[in-house]
């Protein structure tokens, strides 16, 4: 894909970003020589090569999947904010937090 100034110019106008004919000439180099590099990259014959994640062949340690943590529902609901206007009843309902209605 060849690039040219226009393009470059195009870029710096959809980015909002201001640079001069100067800018725009070195960027123009470098995005030119970042796309051959991919060129290059993608005329390799990669037929019959397996996909890997990682160069070299490791293996992670995993621990056993068990639940540590307990449930501290009751203690965290308990400094839940009090309902207001008086009221001595924090704002929880059944497990869940009562909130104030902010759309209608």
């Amino acid at each position: 894909m060849a690039l040219d100034i226009t393009d470059i110019n195009r870029m710096a106008h959809l980015a909002r970003i201001a640079i001069n004919e100067q800018e725009a000439a070195a960027t123009l180099t470098k995005l030119s020589g970042i796309l051959g590099l991919i060129e290059q990259m993608q005329a390799v014959d990669t037929t019959g090569i397996v996909p890997m994640s990682h160069a070299q062949d490791l293996v992670q340690r995993l621990r056993d999947d068990v639940v540590t943590a307990t449930n501290q529902r009751e203690a965290f609901q308990a400094n839940a904010p009090l309902l207001g206007n008086g009221s001595t009843a924090q704002a929880v309902d059944s497990g869940l937090y009562l909130v104030p209605k902010v759309i209608e």
